[in-house]
C-alpha cells in the first residue's frame, strides 16, 4: 500500500493531473471513479490506484450478488491495482470528493480515415474551444446522437483535461477524435469527399431544421467567445442558425452542437429531412 503523499508515483500522478504537457509527453490520461474504470478498455489501462475501503465495499457487495461489482472485481484481477490510503487518493485526485479509485490509461489514437469509413459520416468540427466541460459534453452528447468523430483545431482545449474526461462520462473511450494542424484544410478535404459542411453562425439566415443532414455531414462550431474565424466560416457550404427568442444572441457551444447533431439523428432515423440541401 502507498501511504505517503511524497511517494514518487503519487508525485507523477499529480503532475499528470496538473500539466497537459506531461500527459502528452508520457502518452497518458487519467480517469477517476468506478464508472470510468469499469468502462475503460482493459488494453488501455496502465495503472489502477484503489483505496482499501472501496475494495472492502466491493467485496461486501459481491456477497450480495451485485453483478456489476463482481465484474469490477474480475477486471481488477485482470488489470492489477495498487492500494493507497485516503490521504494519498485525495492528493492524486482532481475532485473535491474522490470516489476511491483512479485509473491511468494510455491515450488512444485515431486517424481521419477511420471516421470516414462509414457510409454517412456525421462529424463535429471544433475551432479553438477553450472550456473543458463544453468539450466533454460535446463528446457525450455526440455519442448519444451517433456521431462518427470529433475533429479539433490544435488550439482547442486538451481533450485529456481531467474536467473534460469527467464531462464525457465514458464517451472518451468510444468517440473517435483528432486534432489537426489546419482545420481549414480539413474542411476542404471533407468537402472533396462529398461531406457537406455547415457552420453555426450568427450570419446564418436559415434555421438548421430546414437543411438535410441525411448525407455525409459536418458541423462547424467556433470558440465560446469569438465564434468561428472568418476564413474558416467561409469554407462551409452553408451557414445555419438556431431559433432564439428574447434578447439571447447565441448559445453555449455544447448546447448548439447538441441541437445540431440530434437534428441529424432525427432526420436519419425518421427519414424526414428538411427541404433544403444547401
Amino acid at each position: 500500500m502507498i501511504t505517503s503523499t511524497s511517494n514518487q508515483r503519487v508525485k507523477q500522478i499529480t503532475q499528470w493531473q496538473e500539466k497537459a504537457r506531461a500527459r502528452r509527453q508520457d502518452g497518458v490520461f487519467l480517469a477517476e471513479g468506478l464508472k470510468m474504470y469499469q468502462e475503460a478498455p482493459a488494453d488501455l489501462v496502465r495503472e489502477v490506484y484503489l483505496t482499501e475501503s472501496l475494495l472492502e465495499q466491493l467485496k461486501n457487495r459481491r456477497q450480495e450478488s451485485e453483478q456489476n461489482d463482481i465484474n469490477i472485481e474480475e477486471k481488477l484481477e485482470k488489470t492489477g491495482f495498487e492500494l493507497v490510503t485516503q490521504e494519498v487518493i485525495a492528493r492524486m485526485s482532481d475532485t473535491q470528493t474522490p470516489q476511491g479509485i483512479l485509473t491511468v490509461l494510455q491515450r488512444p489514437a485515431y486517424e481521419l480515415e477511420q471516421m470516414l469509413q462509414v457510409k454517412r459520416p456525421l462529424l463535429v468540427l471544433l475551432e479553438d474551444l477553450q472550456d473543458p466541460g463544453n468539450l466533454g459534453t460535446i463528446l457525450r452528447t455526440g455519442e448519444g446522437a451517433g456521431i462518427t468523430g470529433v475533429i479539433m483545431s490544435k488550439k482547442t482545449v486538451d481533450i485529456f483535461n481531467p474536467k473534460t474526461i469527467r464531462a464525457t462520462m465514458g464517451s472518451i473511450y468510444r468517440v473517435p477524435f483528432l486534432y489537426v494542424e489546419d482545420l481549414g484544410e480539413t474542411v476542404e478535404m471533407l468537402r472533396e469527399r462529398g461531406i457537406r459542411v455547415y457552420a453555426a453562425h450568427l450570419q446564418g439566415q436559415t434555421y438548421y431544421s430546414s437543411f438535410s443532414f441525411t448525407g455525409g455531414t459536418a458541423f462547424l462550431i467556433g470558440n465560446e467567445g469569438n465564434g468561428l474565424c472568418r476564413e474558416t466560416a467561409e469554407q462551409a457550404d452553408s451557414y445555419l442558425k438556431i431559433p432564439m427568442e428574447g434578447r439571447v444572441e447565441s448559445l453555449n457551444a455544447a448546447i448548439a452542437a447538441s441541437l445540431l447533431v440530434y437534428e441529424a439523428h432525427r432526420q436519419r432515423n425518421a427519414g424526414t429531412a428538411g427541404s433544403s440541401g444547401m
